[in-house]
């Protein structure tokens, strides 16, 4: 036997002897790593949350929540999207805009002309409502205490150059923590209502091929979604009843609704105008993003009772599958989604009725209070018809807990609405 075949025989007995004792320390080490991070991330959690109530107690009123029929349980931090963009050139480019309102105007006369839940407004009253909004009195400047520079609900005749010059003397805003959430997450839902002004500058996104459509080809079923490889049709016929999946996977809601921005999902690409454009032309792909919209209710305990209006209830499972969105709070993430696609792509009379519906569960039965900040800060103001938007925030006023501060719209709309409340009483 040679000297090299020794040595051979030798080295790979001791790279394998090496390899077994190697292995379960290993092992070993992988366990401990991931236990510490439990224990890091459970730490953090745990010191945010000691935190928010010394600074609460210290510097805020209580927040009082009313609990639902189930005891709610934390909630949960999800990688399925990015809800609070930071301010960056994006705030500069959305502020400064000449894009108020067209989005909304290429929609409103459907949205407007879409009956809203059975629990809407009459007629009559909506006229009214509409009239009284358009009052010279509901004209607010910038020097409100709660004036957002980037909620275009309430027109301001203000120019630029006096919104620049008040800024400064608004500093007494910045008291109210919520005001401060809303303020953050108004900069993404104005950016999404005036149809992404700044999205080339932001995120530096090319211009697609004409024939590369990942998004409608997939909701006319000729691609599968990546990387999960499964094709529309096979989500709605074999994914309506696994909450499982639907609770766990965190690449699917990119596909089946699709958006001008990115998610985490980066083999899911954005939304295109061309596709927005071919999108609304095929029935096909409608009916198949009325499936999923479908999909999703059943997962939240929700039912549509109303395609014609987008009209929704609780479904027979609500209190099991409310407990669920309660208890994994990124799901509101995913409902904001929802809305936004909706307005996207076909579906804007389908915003209000859902909002409207979320509002009432959370504000006036209590239920779902983990969620409710998401709806007043994103559900409420993804609504892309202005009026319907207007009707939702003084609904949302007139239920909302006075134990807690309204921030989501201007002081001297709620001394309006808080005078004709004492009016009607007499």
């Amino acid at each position: 036997m040679s000297v090299v075949s020794v040595l051979s025989r030798f080295f790979r007995r001791f790279v394998m002897d090496f390899l077994a004792f190697l292995s379960p320390v290993l092992g070993y080490g992988l366990r401990l790593w991931r236990i510490a991070g439990i224990i890091w991330r459970c730490t953090v959690k745990t010191a945010c949350q000691i935190a928010r109530t010394v600074s609460r107690a210290i510097r805020w009123p209580k927040e009082t929540e009313t609990r639902g029929p189930f005891e709610p349980g934390p909630g949960e931090i999800s990688d399925d999207e990015d809800e609070l963009p930071a301010k960056s050139s994006l705030q500069s480019r959305v502020e400064g805009s000449d894009f108020e309102g067209q989005h909304e105007a290429a929609v409103g006369e459907r949205a407007a002309a879409a009956a809203a839940s059975n629990r809407e407004l009459p007629v009559s009253a909506e006229c009214e409502e509409e009239e009284e909004f358009d009052n010279e009195q509901y004209r607010v400047r910038t020097t409100d205490e709660l004036y957002c520079d980037y909620d275009s609900t309430w027109e301001t005749e203000e120019t630029e150059e006096v919104r620049q010059r008040t800024r400064s003397r608004r500093s007494a805003a910045s008291r109210y923590n919520k005001f401060s959430r809303f303020e953050t997450a108004a900069i993404d839902m104005q950016n999404y209502r005036h149809d992404y002004p700044s999205q080339n500058m932001q995120y530096g996104w090319k211009t697609k091929r004409s024939d590369d459509k990942p998004n409608l080809n997939f909701y006319l079923g000729e691609k599968p979604s990546e990387p999960d490889g499964i094709y529309i049709n096979a989500f709605h016929n074999q994914w309506s009843k696994d909450y499982a999946s639907l609770e766990y996977v965190h690449t699917y809601i990119q596909w089946l609704f699709p958006l001008q921005e990115p998610g985490v999902n980066y083999e899911a690409k954005p939304l295109t105008k061309e596709e927005i454009k071919d999108f609304l032309q095929s029935e096909t792909a409608k009916k198949n993003l009325l499936k999923s919209y479908k999909l999703m209710l059943g997962f939240y305990g929700i039912e549509l009772c109303n395609e014609e209006t987008g009209e929704v209830r609780r479904a027979p499972n609500w209190r099991e599958r409310y407990y669920n969105l309660n208890n994994h709070t990124h799901n509101s993430l995913r409902i904001t989604r929802i809305l936004k696609c909706q307005g996207n792509l076909g579906f804007p009379h389908y915003q209000a009725p859902l909002v409207r519906f979320f509002l009432e569960e959370t504000l006036v039965h209590g239920l779902l209070p983990n969620i409710k900040d998401s709806v007043l800060n994103y559900f409420l103001f993804a609504v892309l018809d202005k009026k319907q938007r207007r009707r939702l925030i003084k609904y949302a006023y007139f239920n909302y807990d006075r134990k807690d501060e309204f921030v989501w719209c201007p002081k001297k709309i709620q001394t309006i609405w808080s005078r004709l409340s004492q009016e009607s009483r007499f």
